[in-house]
């Protein structure tokens, strides 16, 4: 795994370019009304601890500390107060799939866009933004930190991380959030799910139970609906493997799958 202090600076003209491009394009998003969405959908979804102290008529029962109650005779209980900060943890797929595009942009790019818009928002909070990239196993970790830095830093590996070789791990990339991550968190997992959905995980459930985890799915629109375009050749990113079908028939077919 590559941690942040193991990446080269990556400053390459085309990469930063795109990098830009992109932060232009979302910082033009970032208005008032987006912000205050983001305040409303996800600020005050965790608490952390505060301190121990005496129990007092009216607290409530639930909060007490047994063990400190018990070794000292007195009765105590835990307080709580609402994060004011969000701590906001971005795992993006970089299987070769996610390199595919039909249109203006790749999946990768549309990924990027996604996290930089978030997280500029993010930035304006003084909220935590961190990174992880994965496809056979996890990648670039950056661990969440404030900043614009940290910022142009997550946007910049979600382009230049390499393409994975293979499919998506989403078993290790989130049992390694499941030991890293110390603080309430919203983890976004992003990806085109192509190995599918982790459902059945007990690793996914355990991240979801601690953190707020939210899926966002990726994809192109040649994936669901190919042009008129008689018998084309296809091959798949990750697998290598190549066939020959009839467009009208994939489209067919496309569409009795999303009809079902």
């Amino acid at each position: 795994m590559a941690y942040e202090e193991d990446r080269p600076e990556l400053l390459a003209p085309d990469l930063m370019a795109r990098v830009s491009q992109i932060q232009i394009r979302t910082r033009r998003l970032v208005n008032d009304v987006l912000a205050g969405s983001y305040r409303s959908s996800f600020r005050g979804s965790g608490i952390e601890f505060e301190e121990v102290r005496p129990y007092q008529p009216g607290d409530d029962v639930r909060s007490i500390d047994w063990n400190r109650t018990a070794h000292t005779g007195e009765t105590f209980i835990k307080t709580y107060i609402e994060e004011r900060e969000l701590t906001l943890m971005f795992l993006v797929d970089s299987s070769r799939s996610m390199d595919f595009g039909s249109a203006e942009f790749t999946k990768r790019e549309t990924a990027a866009q996604f996290t930089a818009l978030l997280s500029f928002v993010a930035q304006r909070q003084q909220d935590r933004v961190g990174l992880c990239m994965f496809g056979e196993q996890p990648g670039v970790h950056l661990p969440p930190r404030k900043g614009a830095n940290s910022v142009a830093r997550v946007v910049r590996e979600v382009l230049a991380a390499p393409a994975g070789s293979g499919g998506s791990d989403f078993e290790a990339v989130l049992e390694l959030q499941a030991r890293a991550l110390r603080r309430h968190t919203l983890v976004f997992l992003i990806s085109d799910f192509h190995s599918g959905i982790p459902e059945e995980s007990e690793t996914l459930m355990r991240v979801a139970r601690k953190h707020e985890l939210v899926a966002v799915r990726i994809s192109d629109p040649f994936e669901t609906d190919l042009p008129e375009a008689g018998r084309i050749a296809l091959r798949d990113l990750e697998t290598g493997a190549r066939t020959t079908r009839r467009a009208a028939s994939t489209r067919q077919a496309a569409s009795r799958k999303r009809a079902t």
